[in-house]
């Protein structure tokens, strides 16, 4: 009887099977890739790249908006310093971050120096005005004197027109002799005379007692500016806020000597705030007064106006000033960060891609895709944003670029894209 087969059968191990699924996976790459060779030569690709590896984007007409992203924080608009007015001992009458009213008193310079001079001052104007009282009645003296001596000029010349006049009468009628008559005439021609002098007299003591009443008035009316200016620095040792707000820094302590003009503290305005932008340099030329910003605080967008560059440059950035369009700005706090978009420039109707590593790869030539294959092209750009660069020559809207780096391209006519 013949057995069956069964004895003749053997089990396989199951490695066996995992090498098979091993040599028909690598026989699958290995025909892809020469299917993929293939085609790179046949459309003259020197190199192969995988699309995972690179990014494309399409070129596209519209608008686009040249701007920077800078960061900065939120800083009072008005925070004057208050300085001392004089040379003395200071008291303070508030304390860091005591609120404050305009007008309200803050401080008091106690100044005796100042103080003695005031008085000094007011004395020599009393000196003064009585001066200017004793010239007033002397004019009036002068004058009464000099008009008596006119008067009396008066009658005298009176007194010898009439004895001209008895002296002619008497002449005729041989009353008199010529002598007698000469003396008449002499008489009168005398009394003329002094008259005239006195009325001459007169004229010019008026004028020189007018000069010195008002030379005298004039030294009066200076010394009284002088006591005026005085007493308003006296006024002022009573230092007030010029704003509302808070106090911020101290920086003196109070019972303190401090000298003229030395700063005392600044307040700050919580009504009136401004941002403080710091831009990278490389865009400080670009800057211009009044441009647009846009703001965020925060959870909320604010747009500003640019007001201010500053003129110097500071770790490679340009301290700049926005000021906010809106007056009714809520829940924002002096130093708060916040992020700024400066817009520099809008251009409209332009052809435009999306920006990438490409630009800083050289940004005068691009891979335009045709299927599978990226050609190796010239082109021209234009201005750039932080999303988008502007084409002027070499592609036309509709095209697909790669954006990505070039630098594994080593600058091939064409690639594969597989």
């Amino acid at each position: 009887m013949i057995k069956d087969t069964s004895g003749q059968d053997v089990k396989m191990p199951q490695a066996n099977k995992t090498k098979r699924y091993l040599k028909t996976t690598a026989l699958i790459a290995l025909c892809s890739a020469i299917v993929m060779t293939a085609m790179a030569f046949q459309h003259n690709a020197t190199q192969a790249i995988s699309a995972k590896e690179i990014k494309i984007a399409t070129v596209e007409r519209g608008d686009l908006t040249r701007d920077v992203v800078a960061m900065g924080k939120v800083v009072a608009a008005n925070a004057p310093t208050i300085y001392s007015p004089e040379q003395g001992y200071v008291e303070l009458l508030v304390r860091a971050g005591d609120a404050v009213a305009f007008g309200q008193v803050v401080a008091l310079v106690h100044s005796p120096e100042l103080n003695n001079e005031l008085k000094q001052q007011k004395s020599e104007l009393a000196r003064l005005q009585g001066e200017l009282g004793r010239k007033e009645l002397d004019a009036r003296r002068q004058t009464l004197s000099l008009n008596k001596q006119l008067d009396l000029a008066s009658v005298e010349l009176n007194a010898a027109e009439r004895e001209n006049r008895r002296a002619q009468l008497s002449i005729k009628q041989n009353l008199i002799s010529q002598i007698d008559l000469e003396k008449a005439v002499d008489d009168l021609a005398k009394a003329k005379l002094s008259h005239q002098h006195a009325r001459q007299d007169v004229v010019i003591a008026k004028d020189t007692v007018a000069f010195e009443l008002d030379a005298a008035k004039n030294m009066v009316e200076r010394q009284a500016l002088v006591v005026e200016e005085l007493e308003r620095q006296v006024h002022n040792l009573e230092i007030t806020a010029s704003v509302s707000g808070i106090v911020g820094n101290l920086n003196v302590q109070t019972r303190a000597l401090v000298s003229k003009n030395q700063a005392l503290m600044t307040l700050v305005d919580l009504s009136a705030y401004e941002a403080q932008v710091q831009v990278a340099e490389s865009y400080a030329n670009e800057l211009g007064l009044g441009m647009a910003v846009e703001l965020k605080i925060g959870n909320q967008q604010v747009l500003g106006t640019l007001t201010a560059i500053s003129p110097e440059v500071n770790d490679r950035e340009v301290t700049t000033r926005v000021r906010f369009e809106q007056s009714d700005l809520q829940g924002i706090r002096q130093n708060q960060q916040l992020s700024a978009r400066i817009l520099l420039d809008s251009k409209h109707n332009i052809l435009k891609v999306r920006r990438g590593t490409f630009v800083q790869s050289g940004g005068h030539v691009a891979y335009k895709l045709n299927g599978n294959i990226a050609e190796r092209i010239d082109v021209q750009l234009g201005a750039n944003s932080l999303r988008e660069v502007e084409i002027l020559d070499g592609l036309d809207a509709g095209d697909q670029i790669i954006i990505s780096s070039y630098d594994q391209f080593n600058q091939a006519p064409s690639v594969l894209i597989n």
